[in-house]
């Protein structure tokens, strides 16, 4: 794998938080890990901003969970690092279900947050 401990440390703190949030189907929480005008394409057509994202986490399930595992992490510049991941949404009522997942994470004085998500699925 090619990525530093430290991207992959920023990722982390990022995703921690957005999976807490979607463990404890927290829309609001979750849409506060994105920027203002995050891009984020999950499994339904995609939105920009953070009400598109509460709207969606809202859309789903409670008790859904989420685990991740980091594949490849780069750092594209000083503030931004991209990460590819494998992600596991499990329910309750049904089998689960097995993403990828492309995160860009902006950081700033303010915090880091995703500035782009984009869900696949490989069959």
């Amino acid at each position: 794998m090619n990525h530093t401990a430290v991207d992959e440390e920023v990722l982390r703190g990022v995703l921690d938080r957005w999976k807490a949030a979607v463990d404890a189907h927290e829309p609001q929480r979750v849409a506060a890990v994105f920027t203002a005008d995050a891009i984020f394409q999950g499994l339904h057509p995609y939105t920009v901003g953070r009400q598109g994202v509460a709207d969606y986490y809202e859309s789903q399930p409670p008790g859904m969970t989420a685990a991740y595992r980091i594949l490849e992490t780069r750092r594209l510049a000083d503030d931004l690092v991209l990460g590819y991941l494998s992600v596991d949404f499990s329910f309750t009522d049904r089998p689960t279900l097995t993403v990828n997942l492309g995160v860009l994470i902006s950081q700033s004085p303010d915090g880091d947050r995703i500035i782009h998500y984009q869900v696949s699925r490989l069959s």
